[in-house]
């Protein structure tokens, strides 16, 4: 299974370009699950390291139900409107949380394939740092990160929104290069990965 994971507040253009991925991926034959960081309650990571003595978290929260998606992932996509240059604060607090199923088994996510798709109001508005910071969570967790390949989506899928729905569907290059990572995303997943 491949989990979409959109680290937007709101329902906009992150959302939707999060979709279109999941849907390419669905025409292949892929089982997919979308889940949102919107109108969730998600507490921030304290490092209080009760999940490191109990093997489960402290909070009893949203994060319960992605957790168990998680588990049966073998590909993960990250998708986060930027931020000051980065990922949306829900977007990191999602990443921190797991810290607690990296504590019940180091290698929770060893080996699953990851990708990234960032949505900006401005067209060089830090995607490809937020881009950074999602293949930095990849990395750190033993996952094997997917970019689009050189020329166009080297570290995965940018789209310039101009702050609207409408610009990220008028984002004929973020659409390339969203289907250019998602066609890279799914020859890995099928070489490293059962399908389906």
């Amino acid at each position: 299974m491949i989990v979409g994971i959109c680290g937007s507040p709101r329902k906009a253009s992150t959302e939707y370009v999060l979709e279109q991925a999941l849907n390419m991926l669905k025409e292949k034959g892929y089982e997919t699950a979308l889940w949102t960081a919107r109108d969730k309650n998600i507490e921030f990571c304290i490092h209080c390291d009760y999940c490191l003595k109990n093997k489960s978290c402290f909070y009893q929260d949203d994060m319960d139900e992605l957790y168990e998606l998680l588990a049966h992932a073998k590909g993960i996509i990250f998708a986060t409107p930027v931020y000051n240059g980065g990922v949306s604060a829900q977007t990191k607090a999602v990443m921190d949380r797991t810290r607690s199923v990296v504590a019940t088994d180091k290698n929770f996510f060893r080996g699953k394939i990851g990708m990234g798709i960032t949505t900006g109001g401005d067209r060089a508005g830090g995607q490809e740092l937020a881009l950074w910071q999602i293949h930095t969570f990849y990395v750190i967790n033993g996952m094997i990160p997917v970019g689009g390949g050189p020329f166009g989506a080297n570290l995965g899928a940018n789209f310039w929104s101009k702050d609207s729905l409408e610009g990220v569907k008028a984002d004929a290059e973020g659409l390339r290069s969203l289907k250019k990572t998602t066609k890279r995303f799914a020859e890995y997943y099928e070489l490293y990965c059962n399908k389906k």
